[in-house]
């Protein structure tokens, strides 16, 4: 099952490329999708023909605008928020450990877990019309994964994190490239071609040094994660997070009551 309807895979050349397909929904990421972007990857290592690996949104509106909300009706205590976290972990860290450059090309929205799976990508190319955000103390209510906040400080600090999540607003491309949250920022009708010719740089330099590279990096920000299913626990058991999950469903604003 690595292509679906709503996640395509193909290859051209050295490059493979998926691609989110869930236009009408902006690419939020079901469950499915989920699984497929995980066997990609398994795909992608176990092909040596492959040397670099493409992520992309369908449409103009999003690269992925986070986990389809819908699926959240069905938590029901803080242990659904761990076994959905553990999901989200096995995925994201998965990518994260593909063998081969990882290219996210950001057009529109990369929100929540479409920005957690930009930013365990390798280089993140985009358009002026990019946006950057993790509004989840503004929507839902949730939390990221401790890996999730790790990743994030480790890419653009302390600071900023706190200020994207806190703040809960959207960062512009040129935000997002100050911030290190984007590497580069190409018009619209020019990222195709700086895609292909960043993919052709890529498949033609030392893989081996990419390879390690990559890991030697990952190590370092994940070496003596803290246990933390305490927090995870905490926020999906809250009547807040449920509060948050249906007045997003019902297009409200959330009435938080801090419990």
């Amino acid at each position: 099952m690595i292509e679906t309807e709503q996640l395509l895979f193909e290859r051209k050349g050295a490059t493979a490329f998926v691609t989110f397909n869930r236009p009408e929904a902006r690419n939020a990421m079901t469950w499915e999708m989920y699984e497929a972007l995980h066997e990609c990857c398994e795909a992608v290592d176990a092909d040596d023909e492959i040397r670099v690996l493409v992520l992309r949104g369908a449409g103009d509106k999003a690269f992925v605008a986070g986990t389809d909300i819908k699926q959240f009706n069905e938590f029901e205590s803080g242990e659904d928020g761990i076994a959905y976290e553990e999901r989200m972990e096995r995925v994201i860290g998965r990518l994260e450990q593909v063998r081969k450059p990882v290219v996210a090309v950001i057009d529109g929205y990369a929100i929540g877990g479409g920005l957690s799976i930009a930013s365990v990508s390798d280089l993140r190319i985009c358009t002026p019309e990019a946006k950057f955000g993790m509004p989840i103390a503004r929507t839902l209510g949730n939390c990221l994964s401790i890996e999730n906040y790790a990743r994030m400080m480790a890419l653009i600090g302390p600071a900023r994190t706190k200020a994207l999540i806190l703040t809960a607003r959207m960062f512009s491309a040129e935000e997002a490239l100050t911030a290190g949250l984007a590497t580069e920022v190409v018009p619209r009708e020019e990222i195709d071609d700086r895609v292909e010719e960043l993919c052709a740089a890529l498949a033609s330099h030392a893989p081996i040094t990419m390879r390690v590279t990559k890991e030697a990096l990952r190590r370092l920000t994940l070496a003596g994660m803290p246990e933390a299913d305490d927090l995870v626990r905490e926020i999906y058991g809250s009547h807040d997070f449920h509060e948050g999950v249906a007045s997003f469903t019902e297009k409200r604003r959330p009435e938080w009551r801090d419990r």
